[in-house]
């Protein structure tokens, strides 16, 4: 009984860092932190950078596994609003240069007159995903 619950927690612990450092790595490999470094001027921090965007997931985890409660920390909700907010937007601008790649990618591969399809098929599956996590009885 207790050697199976150790081999879940290990199992768990390691499926939850596989896919923590999949996300951290996206992060920093779509150059997030070195834009901010960069137009920052702070070029020589990047690796205390990328150690702050670990910590803040690894924190920012545990707080909500263990219901951590600050106490007196009303005054934080708006801070953290603001800076998730930041972090996001910068994110998603990193994305949309990513992007970029896409148009290039259709038009080497081909695929210009299944676009439509491909579109209806993401568009399908995004459905049916949302169908299957929202639906209790499954």
């Amino acid at each position: 009984m207790w050697a199976m619950q150790i081999v879940l927690a290990i199992l768990g612990l390691s499926a939850g860092m596989a896919a923590a450092a999949g996300l951290f790595s996206f992060i920093i490999g779509l150059g997030v932190i070195s834009d901010f470094a960069d137009r920052t001027h702070t070029g020589d921090h990047v690796l205390l950078y990328e150690t702050s965007v670990a910590l803040g997931g690894m924190l920012g985890n545990i707080f909500w596994v263990y219901q951590i409660e600050l106490p007196n920390s009303a005054w934080l909700v708006p801070v953290f609003g603001l800076l998730a907010g930041v972090f996001v937007g910068c994110w998603s601008m990193a994305l949309a240069e990513i992007l970029n790649v896409f148009p290039i990618f259709i038009r080497r591969a081909r695929v210009i007159k299944c676009i439509p399809y491909i579109i209806l098929a993401i568009a399908v599956g995004k459905g049916i995903g949302a169908l299957v996590f929202f639906y209790n009885g499954w």
